[in-house]
């Protein structure tokens, strides 16, 4: 037998499948990871099988494997051919696709399985005998300690791990090491998981399901292979009650499913919630866990033991066999787009994956992304409803303040009249409240007053932020960080002044507002250790703090049933962007942080959930709209609007983005491939005598022009969208390879963020 391989090598001088000779004493499937010598030198590789054939091609003597890796295939038949579709679909290497269906750790063997330390009677001893030995002629026992152990063990006719044996006699170790010093006992490797799991789960009892509710569960359950539904229902309307029954239903079939949430913060919550239904068979996925973690959840998950798996983006790779349903929640959220090779969709993936496995795809969102919302009107998703909140509930009143106004009345404090008023109402009435700033740190921009100087970054082309804390100055790009100056380092004026407002401020300044208040944090500043998100939410959800202030982490799916009172502190964050998006991703953050109010009933009584919004901007309609909880007034405004300027989705991006040390060289290959690329798609379009459809090719210094010491340069081309465009596409990364070595990142289509 002969196995077809891709070498571990993210390299396109290797993107080719190589074969090998099997031996006969080795077990080699498609899947499994092996090693082989590779390359003159024949110094040995890890690879990936493709494919076992009979017979070889290759013309010339092969060489053999060496090994498998494990004694499993670690890759599942649709991974394989997911892992194909991905090279294709987003122009990589088939190594770099096929590394996302493992954890990193496993590659170089850099993580081990976990063995433990266990003991049990000697096979074949004499018991009376050994405790012969332990006894005085006056009947007691001159060790006591070792008798009584070896009694546990021999009772018990099974291994135990030396850490349970001192759960019952304390201090046993000593008597372990002296027992197997006399060849009492025996010792063995006992091998086990590492759990990312530090709290017990109690089950839970499903509550009722609404009409609405059943209706989606049932269009889910009768619906297809391969079919995609787009759950859209307002905050607070039981989206995460279909996906659990919607899962009970998979796992009664013998399938599996996958839960991805789009924010780290809202994976302990929602995994308790899993693992409260489900029990043991839920895994977790995430960036968060240690190395050992994350290598034992993914074995887990490969050997059946889980057939649940809630995590982040990555997860939607996970090995789980007979998939038969995959949930993305928080479909809109941006998270959901990788910013590194491959630059991958998830819905894209997830979409290709259930095709792949006869499975089922669930999209769930109060504010779903513009384009899957179309696509659910024109007929290629299933659209279900959830139009109200359960028990009941009322959606929140939200009330918009233009702070423009508060600031010609003589109010320069950060929070308005009616949110100060608010505050103390619902601090004083024992309930809870977000407050949202979607900016970290104090202040976002230092300068000189006397000369102008302004504090920035000095590998990156952008202002370092004031973190007051710590007296600091640093860069959210490349994470610098330096001291702040007393002078000026320009001129040595005292005159430094710092504008702008981030969450640092916004929890001095309440303190200032309410003495006694007791705040938590949760940004990026907060929340980097391990367990940090879960130790934050866990003490508000227990009353131990009146205010959570936070940026979009507090925005996404917390259910915390105290909290009644939403301020957003500065809704024109992320409103003025050079993003077509900006309009969108205000409403989306808006409608969803106002979701967070009111969710439950408190002693037998609905209490309505307030939320007041500061602005700028009282008239846009982000803002306005929003505040209506009217998510299809929107959608029809902003998709007129893309239509009528074609931007996606009735139009394509393509930003091919030049990183290197020397600016003129960047300047260079952008202005090159600029020319290269227009010239190439005219000559593709002109076949089909639509030229026309190349609506613009640019080139210049990105917004943020230097980032890590590598300026950037970025060329924007834009195409309408047509049969055409995938053609065009394909054209522009088969130029693109000829940039590979002049510092090209890559050539993105429709990137996340243009800065």
């Amino acid at each position: 037998m002969f196995a077809k391989l891709i070498i571990d090598i993210a390299n396109s001088n290797v993107d080719r499948l190589f074969t090998y000779a099997v031996p006969d004493e080795l077990d080699v499937r498609a899947g499994h990871r092996v090693l082989v010598p590779f390359g003159r030198s024949n110094k040995p590789k890890e690879g990936f099988v493709i494919e076992v054939c009979p017979e070889y091609d290759t013309g010339f003597e092969v060489k053999s494997v060496i090994k498998t890796m494990e004694p499993y295939t670690a890759l599942l038949p649709d991974q394989i051919e997911l892992a194909k579709w991905i090279s294709k679909a987003y122009h990589c290497t088939l190594c770099d696709a096929l590394r996302l269906m493992l954890p990193s750790q496993l590659r170089g063997s850099r993580v081990k399985e976990k063995t433990v330390r266990t003991v049990c009677a000697a096979p074949g001893i004499d018991r009376e005998k050994v405790r012969s030995t332990f006894l005085k002629k006056d009947g007691t026992a001159r060790s006591p300690k070792q008798l009584e152990v070896f009694d546990l063990l021999f009772d018990s006719g099974t291994s135990m791990s030396v850490e349970d044996l001192s759960a019952y006699i304390p201090n046993a170790s000593a008597a372990v090491s002296a027992l197997l010093k006399k060849g009492c006992i025996v010792e063995k490797d006992f091998v086990t998981f590492r759990s990312p799991f530090a709290n017990e789960i109690k089950p839970d009892v499903p509550p009722e399901l609404t009409k609405a509710q059943l209706s989606a569960l049932e269009a889910v359950k009768n619906g297809r292979e391969g079919d995609v539904f787009l759950l859209h229902g307002v905050t607070g309307s039981g989206k995460t009650e279909v996906y659990l029954n919607a899962i009970k239903a998979v796992l009664e079939a013998g399938g599996g499913a996958i839960v991805l949430v789009p924010e780290i913060s809202l994976t302990p919550q929602t995994t308790d919630r899993f693992r409260s239904r489900f029990g043991e068979t839920v895994a977790v996925m995430h960036s968060h866990l240690s190395m050992g973690e994350r290598y034992d959840e993914w074995r887990r998950i490969r050997l059946g033991k889980a057939r649940v798996v809630v995590g982040a983006r990555s997860a939607v790779f996970a090995p789980v066999e007979n998939l038969k349903l995959i949930i993305i929640d928080e479909e809109h959220e941006p998270s959901y787009r990788s910013e590194s090779t491959p630059t991958y969709s998830t819905d894209e993936v997830a979409v290709r994956r259930v095709r792949l496995t006869g499975g089922k795809l669930i999209l769930g969102s109060a504010t779903p992304q513009l384009i899957s919302y179309l696509r659910a009107k024109q007929g290629a998703y299933k659209l279900l409803e959830l139009p109200e909140r359960i028990n009941g509930i009322p959606m929140p009143e939200v009330e918009i303040v233009d702070m423009r106004s508060e600031f010609m009345s003589g109010n320069t404090s950060i929070f308005s009249k009616d949110l100060e008023r608010k505050l103390k109402d619902c601090i004083g009435g024992g309930e809870q409240a977000i407050l949202f700033l979607n900016r970290r740190g104090y202040s976002y921009h230092g300068e000189c007053r006397a000369c102008g100087f302004v504090f920035k970054c000095p590998h990156c082309d952008v202002a370092m932020t004031y973190h007051k804390f710590d007296g600091s100055l640093r860069c959210h790009y490349c994470g610098y960080s330096v001291r702040v100056p007393s002078v000026c380092p320009s001129c040595g004026s005292k005159y430094i002044k710092f504008s702008g407002i981030g969450t640092q401020q916004v929890e001095e300044q309440l303190k200032k507002l309410i003495p006694g208040v007791r705040c938590l944090r949760m940004d990026t500043d907060t929340t980097g250790g391990k367990t940090s998100h879960r130790d934050i939410l866990d003490s508000f959800t227990r009353g131990e703090a009146d205010v959570l202030i936070g940026t979009q982490m507090v925005a996404k799916g917390l259910d915390i049933p105290g909290v009644t009172l939403v301020g957003v502190v500065f809704a024109d964050a992320s409103l003025f962007h050079s993003d077509y998006r900006s309009g969108e991703r205000t409403f989306q953050l808006l409608t969803q942080v106002a979701g967070r109010a009111g969710r439950a009933v408190k002693d037998g009584e609905v209490k309505k959930g307030k939320v007041v919004v500061q602005t700028n901007a009282p008239n846009h309609r982000a803002v306005l709209l929003s505040a209506q909880h009217n998510y299809k007034g929107f959608f029809d405004l902003e998709i007129k609007d893309r239509l009528r300027t074609l931007f996606p989705p009735f139009a394509v991006f393509a930003r091919a983005l030049f990183e290197c040390a020397n600016e003129n060289a960047a300047a260079e290959y952008a202005e090159r491939f600029a020319k290269e690329a227009e010239t190439e798609l005219k000559k593709v379009l002109s076949k089909y005598d639509a030229e026309g459809e190349l609506l613009f090719v640019s080139y210049g210094a990105a917004p943020i022009r230097k980032r890590d010491n590598l300026y950037r340069y970025a060329v924007m081309l834009k195409l309408a969208r047509t049969k055409h465009t995938s053609e065009a596409v394909t054209a522009l990364w088969r130029l693109s390879d000829g940039f590979d070595a002049e510092g090209l990142r890559g050539v993105e289509i429709n990137p996340n963020e243009l800065l």
